[in-house]
């Protein structure tokens, strides 16, 4: 899809800007990472003295994420002259972010009331993330004329046709996600396609028991508003808009709460008003992306095997990256790290996120005997970054970056 300005100008970019093979060299220089593909020759292992590194098979840049990515670099190839604008960020991961910075794009925040677009002139560009923007916010950046390349991902849309479609059809929407995430925020905003249509977010199984509790009629309504504060849109009247319900979730979360979100909220509405009811009042897809769904299940498989640690390389606030720790905290001492920068090898320490926040563990590495040591990475990751993380695994372990290249595989 494009649109077209004055004097015929394209001012609407959704499939690229023609310059993939020009931006193809730059890309792979800032992005590629040579421990990796050494990991993948050698069966996702490497193997120095008695340190051993397994990497899950799948990981890191997604092909929504290399696609945002690329119409970055080729929009500021196209546009070498202009301002250009990021909505937010382009994807949750610092190095990549700042990479985009240093190449002269301005990151628009958020305030208190929303991104502010007063800044934006007819002749600027503005690059949408991967994560889509509020319908608000797509309208108030057309009606201003600029330039605008749209590389919200392919799974993502998928997720706006399915809330559409159920406010269309009368049903509220229920996400599983978290309430301030952009694509969360984004999602909920396709109900306003259809005056009426409401939606509401729950974050975890938790508060979709809340709402469980409130359908089978356990809890008042403003029992309900005090403990999901967050989760609904304006107007929004319980007794009225619980009733038909359809369930999707943000992209990113854990497939296997978001399944069972959508099985609990079936069996509430069924009963309280029957299980015939559920035909016509109630829907739920999966709609994690395929990305996500891979990654955590190699995650799962990766966790069978007997290992000392596990690493999870990604944002802070990557909601993907996150979902991979949560599975791996789960059976082995996990540690979420935002770049290889959180790895000190000299003081034998680690910089890592918890959920209780940022935190440094020390000596998390045993300096004796053999060691194995899992590693993952979000979608929004690049393989450079998991190779500077795999030498300083090594190098916490005395191996030097030299001898990390001739590791075989076991």
């Amino acid at each position: 899809m494009t649109g077209e300005g004055e004097a015929g100008q394209v001012t609407y970019f959704r499939k690229g800007l023609g310059l993939k093979a020009e931006v193809e060299e730059e890309l792979a220089a800032d992005y590629t990472g040579q421990l990796v593909d050494l990991l993948r020759t050698n069966e996702y292992t490497l193997t120095a003295g008695d340190t051993t590194v397994r990497l899950a098979r799948e990981f890191g840049f997604c092909y929504g994420v290399e696609r945002a990515v690329d119409y970055a670099y080729q929009s500021r190839r196209k546009f070498p002259d202009r301002r250009i604008y990021l909505v937010g960020e382009i994807i949750h991961n610092p190095h990549v972010n700042a990479k985009l910075r240093a190449m002269g794009v301005t990151f628009l925040l958020p305030g208190p009331k929303g991104f502010d677009f007063s800044v934006i002139r007819p002749d600027d560009v503005v690059i949408l993330p991967a994560f889509g923007v509020t319908i608000g916010d797509f309208e108030s950046l057309r009606s201003l004329g600029c330039i605008v390349v749209d590389t919200t991902c392919g799974s993502v849309l998928n997720v706006w046709k399915r809330v559409e479609s159920y406010a269309r059809d009368g049903l509220t929407s229920l996400i599983h996600g978290k309430y301030y995430h952009e694509e969360t925020r984004a999602t909920a905003s396709q109900t306003l396609k259809y005056p009426g249509a409401k939606s509401i977010v729950v974050r975890n199984m938790e508060e979709a028991e809340v709402v469980c509790d409130f359908i089978e009629g356990k809890i008042a309504a403003e029992e309900l508003r005090e403990r999901l504060p967050n989760a609904f849109d304006a107007g929004f009247d319980p007794e009225r808009d619980l009733k038909r319900i359809g369930v999707a979730n943000q992209t990113t979360m854990l497939a296997r709460e978001s399944l069972a979100i959508g099985q609990r909220v079936g069996e509430a509405l069924a009963r309280r008003y029957g299980q015939e009811y559920l035909a016509e009042n109630f829907r739920t897809f999966d709609t994690i992306c395929s990305a996500t769904q891979d990654r955590q299940d190699a995650v799962d498989e990766l966790l069978r095997e007997p290992l000392d640690a596990m690493v999870v390389v990604g944002g802070y606030n990557s909601s993907n990256t996150i979902s991979l720790a949560a599975i791996c905290a789960l059976k082995v001492p996990t540690y979420h790290i935002e770049d290889a920068d959180c790895i000190d090898p000299e003081a034998g320490s680690i910089r890592h996120r918890t959920p209780e926040g940022e935190t440094v563990s020390r000596g998390w590495l045993s300096a004796q005997g053999p060691v194995r040591v899992g590693l993952t990475a979000g979608a929004s990751t690049p393989n450079n970054k998991i190779g500077e993380t795999v030498a300083r695994i090594f190098a916490t372990r005395g191996v030097s970056p030299e001898f990390v290249q001739t590791a075989t595989a076991n």
